[in-house]
């Protein structure tokens, strides 16, 4: 009768886990996406936005990092919205604030503009990443954590692959409508946000109790077996809900996160002017090469995250993939222009990438429920603050020096800074310690 309820049980937890992904995790993934093409597609409008608005690579690159200010900014609050208003409300709002302001992107003529713009994105989409795996912690269970996470993270190495291809295409027109190819292409990508915000009002429950499309026995089951972020009680608000500022393991959490944005965003911002820098093709094929890395890290963030689950370990799925990524680039950096630079780089993007799944099962396995919430703040808060600081870091060098070496080797130490901290993340939790 045992080995019979564990089959039942089993079986009822992949039915569940098939509608969530169906019906939510996909969905959530492409808010994701958007929001990283929306975030990121300055780095193609570059390629002309630059000479166009007599930008240099220091003014590029704080337009660039100066949108996780807002982030930052807006991380807490948002997350409070989410709480008082349920995902529906929240998600259409803050959806269709970012879609706006990304279209208005289109009309920028001068740094301040473009500062003042990138700032508003920020705080639009600040909470977004924060709200939907708050959301998605209500629905996946522990066995199927990193995987069900994977899905929505890996949209935004998709979002490259789709991006850059389309990004690059769209600044290879001549004058559409007559207007700038880089203006153009800021319109024609902000406006899936703006129908993403209709969808999310008719599309999304609140909870698991509002889903119509699981029966009762399947909402009991989560209810029982789904640890996920809740509300802390009254009583001890100011106790469970804060107690991550007291945490080492938190704030460990926090730094590793650091790493791994700042790895990430380096590459976003940087990526296509290194490629056209090195190989002279158009703004098209530029795309095309700098989707292969993406490719490759959206493939191996999934294939990490499921090793990560069917073996229970989630601090070597870090370390070891931000290893490579960091050796990646410096050999891409070393080979230059050709088949031995490309191959390095994908194989670098890939490693980079795909660490983060495997991150985000370790915050949300040792975190209590009712400071998960302030956690994930927390821990993307600081993210943020490597978009705000790193790009920019990145065009000071590349502006000082004439050379893009530098940031390439800023990139690898954050690479090897990101493997240490996790594995003292990995003794610390050996040792208990929180």
């Amino acid at each position: 009768m045992t080995a019979e309820l564990a089959t039942r049980e089993d079986a009822l937890e992949r039915t569940i886990g098939g509608k969530v992904i169906r019906r939510l995790v996909i969905p959530a993934a492409l808010y994701i996406l958007v929001g990283a093409i929306d975030r990121t597609n300055v780095g193609f409008a570059a390629i002309e936005m630059n000479r166009a608005l007599g930008l240099s690579a220091t003014q590029y690159g704080f337009g660039a990092g100066v949108l996780f200010v807002g982030y930052m900014i807006a991380k807490y609050p948002s997350v409070l919205f989410y709480e008082a208003v349920g995902l529906r409300r929240w998600l259409a709002t803050v959806t269709a604030a970012w879609g706006l302001c990304s279209c208005l992107m289109a009309g920028i003529s001068n740094e301040w503009q473009l500062y003042a713009l990138r700032v508003a994105i920020g705080f639009s989409e600040g909470g977004l990443s924060s709200g939907l795996m708050l959301y998605l912690s209500q629905w996946a269970p522990e066995r199927y954590r990193a995987s069900i996470l994977a899905i929505p993270i890996v949209s935004i190495s998709v979002a490259q692959v789709i991006g850059a291809p389309i990004s690059g295409l769209l600044i290879d027109l001549d004058q559409p409508f007559g207007m700038e190819s880089w203006r153009f292409m800021f319109l024609v990508e902000a406006l899936p946000a703006l129908a993403l915000a209709v969808f999310a009002w008719v599309w999304f429950p609140d909870k698991p109790a509002d889903a119509r499309w699981l029966d009762a026995n399947e909402r009991q089951w989560i209810d029982r077996h789904v640890r996920g972020a809740s509300k802390a009680a009254a009583s001890d608000d100011h106790g469970e809900r804060w107690a991550v500022l007291r945490s080492p393991m938190g704030w460990l959490c926090a730094a590793i996160w650091f790493c791994i944005l700042a790895s990430n965003y380096g590459i976003m911002f940087w990526l296509p002017q290194v490629v056209k820098s090195l190989s002279g093709l158009t703004s098209a094929q530029t795309g095309l090469i700098v989707a292969l890395p993406w490719a490759a890290s959206g493939l191996g963030l999934i294939l990490n995250a499921r090793h990560s689950d069917r073996t229970g370990e989630r601090y070597l799925h870090v370390a070891i993939p931000a290893l490579l990524g960091g050796a990646g680039l410096l050999a891409a950096n070393l080979f230059g222009a050709g088949l031995p630079g490309l191959i390095a780089l994908v194989i670098g993007g890939a490693c980079t990438g795909c660490t983060v799944a495997a991150f985000w099962a370790i915050p949300t396995r040792l975190l209590k429920p009712g400071s998960m919430a302030m956690g994930i703040v927390v821990i993307n808060m600081t993210g943020s603050l490597a978009g705000a600081t790193v790009p920019p870091l990145m065009g000071w060098l590349r502006q000082t020096t004439g050379s893009f070496t530098p940031p390439t080797l800023l990139l690898v130490g954050i690479a090897v800074v990101c493997a240490g901290l996790t594995m003292t993340a990995r003794q610390m939790a050996a040792r208990g310690l929180r």
